[in-house]
């Protein structure tokens, strides 16, 4: 399937930044390439604009420093936001110590950017942002096609089953029968869901849109499952095997939960690159150990919220 880029889809980005000049300049720049250009001067003015907007940016780049509602709280109401978790999010900032850069990074933004900067380098940080972003939503609408014609169990929500609601699993790429669930916690049997069947469909829906030489390197997707009203964070390694149709044997870990945000996918994925130098080594791992840690995660997080 081919991507439109963005000289056939004007896509649009929200700028928030508390100076006037550099709004002008950037937006100027940006129209210049082809993108709608939505402003506001502080988080808290760019959140009612976000309220008001028939459909989500494609983009959204902040300031840090600004009056009223900083770029750190602005992106915390958004990361933690079920309709705006998804949206690709760029610091463009004048906080330019490696300390600086580190917290922004640890807050699982898309990119931190540092002024004065090279309108090639921004140029380019937004097109692989959006490009990710369009593809993201490519696998959503692949994934909800593949469910739609599958038979999913979904068991009945009650307060015993509200840790079930979360499920970690690892899929394996077989050359001959395709994905293959190799471990997941809790167990199919056990899950609220059926998480063999949609193990399957992620791991079909991402090398529909990726292709298959191509799909290690997407590495980390957040995904909204809308079939069964759950979010999902895919992430794909691969270990080398000559034996293998790709030179490689492939594999997805995933977790399925009510509802993830970015800072969640960034923490999940330092937790799933321990776990994938583990597979690559070949040593031992328990899929419940790690299930709890990222239970944890969730639970003093957005899953906690959601479920309040």
């Amino acid at each position: 399937m081919r991507i439109k880029m963005k000289s056939e889809i004007q896509s649009e980005i929200l700028i928030v930044d508390d100076n006037e000049d550099i709004l002008f300049h950037l937006k100027v720049l940006l129209e210049e390439n082809n993108y709608t250009i939505k402003t506001a001067v502080n988080g808290k003015e760019a959140l009612k604009l976000l309220s008001e907007m028939k459909s989500n940016p494609d983009l959204i780049i902040s300031d840090i420093m600004m009056p009223v509602m900083d770029g750190y709280e602005f992106f915390s109401s958004v990361s933690s936001h079920p309709q705006w978790n998804r949206i690709p999010f760029l610091f463009l900032t004048a906080k330019s110590t490696p300390e600086d850069i580190r917290l922004g990074k640890l807050l699982g933004v898309d990119d931190y950017i540092t002024k004065p900067f090279k309108r090639e380098d921004l140029l380019a940080s937004i097109s692989g942002k959006i490009t990710r972003n369009i593809r993201s939503n490519l696998i959503n609408k692949e994934i909800y096609q593949l469910l739609s014609s599958s038979s999913i169990k979904i068991e009945p929500f009650s307060k015993e089953k509200e840790k079930l609601m979360f499920c970690l699993l690892l899929v394996y790429w077989d050359d001959i029968i395709g994905p293959v669930l190799k471990k997941s916690y809790p167990s199919d049997e056990d899950c609220i869901i059926s998480i063999t069947t949609i193990g399957k469909q992620l791991f079909h829906a991402a090398t529909s849109i990726y292709g298959h030489d191509k799909i290690t390197k997407a590495q980390g997707i957040l995904l909204n499952i809308e079939n069964i009203n759950k979010q999902g964070y895919i992430y794909f390694d691969s270990i080398p095997d000559k034996s293998e149709r790709y030179g490689e044997k492939q594999y997805m870990l995933s977790v399925i939960a009510p509802f993830l945000s970015y800072f969640d996918s960034f923490k999940i994925r330092n937790i799933f690159t321990e776990i994938s130098e583990r597979i690559k080594q070949n040593k031992e791992w328990e899929i419940k150990d790690y299930w709890e840690k990222i239970l944890e995660i969730l639970s003093t997080g957005s899953l906690q919220l959601k479920l309040q």
